[in-house]
């Protein structure tokens, strides 16, 4: 008789072709709707499941693994970042839980350079004159924005997308900082002409930009607080396409709008999908809907390394991409 094929529950709408595969090697319950389930409803799911593939829209902490049942032996998430899921109680409960590493990196980097040039540029503003029938023709000192070229860019997190942004950034003619752990490896240090920071107040009262690449964890909640946040120069810009919880939101809304910092460009909030009311009003905050990894290609790789760790297990291994508390 042929092996039992795992019960695999997935808890939002994903690419076709990852659907798809899917259904070819397990026994697949699709959320066809893509509407967010509620916390009951991911208990339910977790009962029948013996593996949950759930995204970062779905907070899976220690008061719903403690109704999953015995069932359930593998979440594995679809998505690069598990601060929605409690990794320490799953583990201690018998469950591994696994992430997708790596595949995000390119379209992370791309977004985050477009965010640089266009909050340093007021490209959304200028659209949205344009949009309004409002332009009258070129003025000399008119919708004037930062060159790139030159200016002191400061990277907090060093992973792999910092050091893909600092290589893009490095194209533009900027001079790459960061502020890490640890330093990058000397080869690393050399191919991107990066100069290190282990003081991260230090760094940050000496940039013209800033770029959050580091993800979130206990040790990074408000990482830019509102004493740091004191420490940029008012020409700075703040860039984030981490997570919304490494910045002081509120405290970073009150300077813009005092204009103690210039500008911002974000693509993720502290309470998301809820933003700031402040931040909305400011015409000098370029706000983008939380889409730094939304390419075809990556969402399918995405979506592959998922089925690599589900089918990995089904096999008896261990998946490639497991998570385990000593790393985040």
């Amino acid at each position: 008789m042929p092996a039992r094929k795992l019960k695999v529950v997935v808890t939002r709408k994903l690419p076709d072709p990852v659907e798809t595969r899917m259904c070819e090697l397990f026994d697949t319950e699709l959320n066809l709707s893509d509407t967010p389930m509620t916390a009951d409803e991911l208990v339910e799911a977790m009962g029948r499941a013996d593996v949950l593939v759930p995204t970062i829209t779905d907070r899976i902490d220690s008061r719903l693994l403690s109704r999953s049942g015995e069932r359930l032996k593998l979440i594995a998430n679809f998505g690069a970042g598990v601060d929605n899921i409690d990794v320490a109680t799953a583990n201690a409960r018998g469950i591994i839980v696994t992430n997708t590493p790596g595949v995000l990196t390119e379209d992370t980097a791309d977004l985050t350079m477009t965010l640089i040039m266009a909050a340093a540029r007021r490209v959304v503003e200028g659209a949205e004159v344009v949009k309004a029938g409002e332009f009258k023709g070129w003025s000399p000192t008119w919708m004037l924005g930062r060159r790139l070229w030159g200016k002191r860019l400061g990277i907090v997190g060093m992973g792999r997308i910092g050091q893909a942004v600092a290589r893009r950034a490095k194209a533009f003619g900027m001079q790459v900082h960061y502020h890490n752990r640890k330093p990058v490896s000397p080869r690393i240090a050399e191919e991107l002409g990066c100069t290190y920071w282990e003081s991260l107040d230090q760094m940050l009262a000496r940039m013209d930009i800033i770029s959050i690449n580091c993800p979130h964890t206990p040790a990074t909640y408000h990482l830019l607080s509102a004493r740091r946040l004191k420490l940029l120069r008012p020409h700075a810009i703040v860039v984030n396409t981490a997570r919304g919880e490494v910045i002081d939101e509120g405290a970073l809304a009150n300077m813009l709008a005092r204009g103690e910092i210039a500008g911002a460009g974000l693509d993720v909030y502290e309470h998301e999908p809820a933003i700031n009311p402040k931040l909305l009003k400011l015409p000098n905050v370029v706000l983008l809907p939380h889409m730094g990894s939304a390419t075809v290609e990556g969402r399918i790789d995405m979506g592959e390394k998922v089925i690599v760790n589900v089918k990995t297990f089904m096999d008896g291994h261990r998946p490639p991409d497991r998570v385990i508390p000593a790393m985040l």
